[in-house]
């Protein structure tokens, strides 16, 4: 398995909401003060990472000045063995997010969880993510419509393994990652002509 594309669910405790993949509510207290920080983890074990934490922010008794923690993901569509299948991918593999008060005490219980490398920043000092980056990581997470993840690329000499043009071979032209679709351009009577198709329909050659 892929450890960057999913992980056990993760819930919210005590909160009584949605389950949300990744996203942990350790205090439901809001203070103007507290930002999101970006931390560098063990790749593949952001999920459990996270659980650690939050061990370590009840047994410190710091939610008062932690909040939240997120790993971002993004449902994705992969084709794997000629099925469609979906995932969660993360988005940054290797870093997790945490909504906190920075002071001495917070920095500490952060910095030594274990799998927790460091702070996202420059030099010694973190730095917090703006209120645009934390709006765009939050719409790209909570985007509805599930995404393809594909491995082709424009350009890309493939063969049509069904449909009308079966055997066919041609050129990737444009690709529909929403949609699962690509547009390869088959020559067809000495001509250059643009065919619609899925992600099934075509292999690489």
């Amino acid at each position: 398995m892929d450890t960057n594309q999913s992980e056990a669910q993760i819930s919210e405790k005590g909160t009584g909401s949605k389950k949300i993949p990744g996203h942990m509510i350790v205090s439901t207290t809001e203070n103007p003060m507290s930002k999101w920080y970006v931390v560098h983890t063990s790749s593949g074990h952001e999920i459990r990472v996270m659980e650690q934490l939050r061990q370590r922010i009840e047994t410190m008794g710091l939610k008062s000045s932690i909040f939240e923690m997120l790993v971002p993901t993004q449902d994705k569509i992969i084709i794997r063995g000629g099925k469609k299948s979906q995932i969660k991918e993360k988005i940054f593999p290797g870093y997790l997010l945490v909504k906190m008060i920075l002071d001495d005490p917070t920095w500490l219980a952060v910095r030594t969880t274990a799998g927790i490398t460091g702070f996202v920043g420059a030099g010694n000092k973190p730095t917090a993510l703006s209120e645009l980056e934390v709006a765009n990581i939050q719409k790209f997470v909570s985007s509805p419509a599930p995404r393809y993840k594909t491995k082709f690329i424009n350009g890309e000499a493939v063969k049509i393994t069904d449909g009308p043009f079966t055997d066919f071979l041609g050129t990737i032209h444009e690709i529909d990652e929403e949609k699962g679709k690509v547009k390869v351009l088959v020559s067809i009577f000495g001509r250059e002509t643009p065919v619609e198709l899925d992600f099934l329909q075509i292999q690489k050659i």
